[in-house]
């Protein structure tokens, strides 16, 4: 199995012993993404739906760089500190979605890496 690192600046680096994403074959797997914002380094935490932007922007530049968009998502997670903030997280994600939503669960957490909020992964097919 032949697998291929995806790595841009225009999304955070990984702030571990991980890559942003590995294609194999037609398969994109991208890692969990957070609100860091990839030109300071800085969490972005003013608010639930901006920090929801910058974790859509930060996944929408890894797919850039893999030659696909949110067309080509197939499955997401999604990691939430508070279920209560599901509406507002949903309201923003859904936004980056325009016909076929891919599948997806909504799980709450202890705790996130940085203390952010919310944190989404996705696997794409090409």
């Amino acid at each position: 199995m032949e697998k291929k690192i995806i790595r841009t600046s225009k999304a955070p680096a990984p702030i571990g012993p991980y890559n942003q994403a590995v294609q194999t074959g037609n398969l994109l797997f991208i890692s969990g993404q957070i609100a860091l914002d990839p030109n300071t380094g800085n969490v972005v935490l003013d608010d639930i739906k901006t920090e929801t932007r910058q974790v859509m922007e930060n996944l929408k530049a890894i797919l850039t760089d893999a030659g696909i968009d949110f067309t080509h998502v197939v499955k997401t997670s999604i990691f939430l500190m508070n279920m209560g903030q599901f509406a507002q997280v949903n309201e923003i994600y859904g936004s980056y979605f325009k016909d076929d939503a891919p599948a997806r669960e909504t799980i709450q957490v202890a705790g996130l890496p940085k203390n952010v909020n919310v944190e989404i992964s996705m696997i794409a097919g090409k």
